[in-house]
């Protein structure tokens, strides 16, 4: 199917992808704009910095150095009070930082809130989920660009840096106030160098993480043409059709719940229930739903002698984070297999019991 999504996604489909969250942004991008934003504010105000430090060290010697005023004021005071100097001399290039930070990603996806994006996922804190995508193709092509990166950083320091080697070594004996001037503005141009190549890398990153995206978000040319009907449709027919095909895919999937293998339930709010025959690698979810919908799967169970097991986070999470028809992830084996083992367990009992009665019986 992936091969046949060869059309530019609609305006509808990037809404929706972008209500769930799903948007084209690289770190990268922030990470530069941040660090360029850094050095700059701390070439600018460098200087005034370094004074204020020294003014700061200067008075607290001063104090320290009379003990009336140790006495008077306190060794915590003195501490609180050059601390609270230090945040206010580093203030401005933090709030540069910030400012840069949060425009980057504004620029990236524009400012929307979406709460999809931050709902809890059993799977970002399953440990064997995150071992597996701690290896994934993914992961590993991220490290090869974490050490590309690297690389090319480290390069462009070591250009900037190599033509002014014998102004370095010139330096032996100047006196320090000239020496630390010296160093200051070798070690700016040295940062600039290093933000310049970062923010060409952020951008080529940006470029692939579009290209990515909009790849990820292509579409066939038969979803094309039936968002192109819908959306032709007067909105009350749509709501009509809408609601007509819920209802067939909730007779659907209630009639399904016969062929299920067992239910799992909240025991009230949530109800899932699975099916396994075999014919695929994992059980497969054929219902899912809660409130009233749960009641409805849990009334088809008992009337087809489908067993029904109570287990609520196991029934909140699958509800959460399967879809109808989908095997189960790899991350609910263990839970799905210990509930599968009890049921057919309990099943085989129950035929014993019923061949040893049919046997008495005779």
């Amino acid at each position: 199917m992936s091969d046949n999504r060869t059309e530019r996604a609609t305006p509808k489909k990037r809404d929706e992808a972008r209500k769930k969250g799903s948007v084209a942004r690289s770190a990268d991008v922030n990470s530069a704009a941040v660090l360029l934003a850094t050095v700059t504010a701390i070439a600018i105000t460098g200087p005034g910095m370094l004074e204020g430090c020294a003014g700061i060290v200067r008075h607290g010697l001063t104090l320290t150095a009379d003990p009336a005023a140790v006495s008077q004021r306190g060794l915590s005071d003195i501490g609180v009070w050059a601390v609270r100097s230090l945040l206010v001399l580093v203030a401005p290039v933090a709030a540069a930082a910030m400012v840069a930070g949060v425009a980057a990603s504004v620029l990236q996806v524009r400012p929307k809130v979406t709460i999809e994006a931050i709902k809890p996922q059993y799977s970002r804190i399953d440990p064997k989920a995150g071992f597996k995508r701690l290896f994934s193709p993914a992961a590993l092509f991220e490290a090869a660009k974490a050490i590309a990166k690297t690389s090319v950083v480290a390069v462009a320091a070591w250009l900037a840096i190599t033509p002014r080697i014998g102004e370095l070594a010139a330096m032996t004996g100047m006196p320090p106030g000239a020496l630390l001037a010296t160093l200051a503005g070798l070690i700016i141009r040295l940062a600039f160098s290093v933000c310049l190549a970062f923010a060409l890398l952020a951008a080529i990153d940006w470029a692939y993480q579009k290209r990515r995206y909009e790849k990820q978000l292509r579409m066939t040319k038969e979803e094309v043409r039936q968002e192109s009907r819908q959306q032709d449709l007067a909105p009350e027919v749509k709501s009509a059709i809408r609601r007509r095909q819920f209802q067939q895919a909730r007779k659907r999937m209630l009639a399904d719940v016969a062929t299920a293998d067992v239910v799992i339930t909240n025991p009230t709010h949530f109800a899932v229930a699975l099916r396994y025959d075999g014919s695929r690698p994992a059980p497969e979810l054929v219902a899912k739903g809660q409130d009233l919908v749960a009641a409805a799967i849990r009334e088809e169970a008992e009337k087809h002698g489908v067993p029904v097991m109570t287990n609520p986070p196991l029934a909140r999470a699958i509800h959460r984070e399967v879809d109808l028809g989908q095997m189960i992830p790899e991350e609910f084996f263990a839970a799905v297999a210990e509930v599968l083992a009890f049921v057919y367990r309990t099943a085989a009992r129950r035929g014993a019991l019923r061949r040893r009665a049919l046997q008495a019986a005779s």
